[in-house]
């Protein structure tokens, strides 16, 4: 299973989603080449080689405890790998000097597990702050900005002025989502973007990441346990299995796939992946 794509979906949602055939071509964005991180006696990547390819949605999937999130923190530079390198747009990111490295920073929009906010600062404040750490943009410009990606992501420009405590889980993650768009970002990282919300939430945030990739457009990297999360949004899918990506392919392709690993995630989602052929998001099997 190898190169992305996917069927051109016919339902209204998926008319609307960032599920277009991505052909290979150029320059991959990240480019892993024999990519390995432990931490203690635990390898979490052991030699691992993945591509990701200009707009497309890739999705990684794996075991809790995998590794997923460590892979997304060191290919946005965030941690150091033990072996192995991580080419970004056909530099390899462990040459790059601090100037080099806020570069790729100010390209990267990153949805953090946790969502991350800054607790002692509005949501203004929060969604501007990287306007004000790699931009000139003046008070009112970030404003603007601030009021323009809060509203993307279906919050009210009156929640601006709200501190993070005030927001709800889905709120939260949603302004998460509007801090990581706002500097207008070539990718966007998402750590378990939809982890600890509940199903309504959950789809919600899900539409927001398939309009935001029709949208801007970018590429994305999506690190998610949530099955319909990743067959849903993603071009192509990454098992992340014994620290190395075991299986690379189309939603349609895993879906048709014997291999033991992808069949215990898949059987176990069944009900909820179901939806998807319902709902025309993935093409009928075969």
């Amino acid at each position: 299973m190898t190169g992305p794509g996917g069927t051109v979906p016919t339902s209204p949602r998926a008319a609307n989603s960032g599920r277009h055939a991505v052909v290979p071509q150029g320059t991959p964005v990240f480019d892993v080449r024999g990519l390995s991180k432990a931490f203690g006696p635990r390898a979490l990547l052991d030699a691992a080689d993945l591509q990701v390819w200009p707009g497309e949605t890739l999705a990684i999937i794996g075991e809790s405890g995998s590794g997923k999130s460590v892979f997304l923190k060191l290919l946005a530079g965030l941690l150091e790998p033990d072996a192995g390198s991580v080419w970004f747009k056909g530099q390899n990111i462990a040459e790059f000097d601090r100037a080099g490295i806020s570069r790729m920073h100010r390209e990267i929009g990153y949805v953090f597990q946790s969502d991350a906010m800054f607790d002692s600062m509005t949501v203004l404040d929060n969604v501007g702050y990287a306007l004000r750490e790699h931009t000139n943009q003046s008070d009112e410009e970030i404003r603007a900005r601030a009021t323009e990606c809060i509203t993307r992501v279906d919050l009210k420009v009156e929640d601006l002025e709200k501190y993070p405590a005030a927001l709800s889980g889905g709120m939260r993650k949603r302004a998460a989502l509007a801090r990581a768009i706002a500097i207008k970002p070539e990718v966007v990282l998402y750590d378990e973007p939809t982890q600890g919300l509940d199903p309504q939430n959950i789809t919600r945030i899900a539409e927001m990441i398939e309009e935001l990739q029709h949208e801007l457009p970018c590429t994305s990297v999506v690190v998610t346990h949530d099955m319909r999360t990743a067959f849903g949004v993603s071009n192509r899918i990454a098992l992340l299995h014994e620290a190395r990506f075991a299986v690379i392919g189309t939603p349609e392709e895993l879906m048709r796939s014997t291999d033991p690993a992808v069949r215990a995630f898949i059987d176990d989602a069944m009900e909820e992946l179901e939806e998807l052929f319902e709902e025309g998001v993935l093409a009928a099997r075969t």
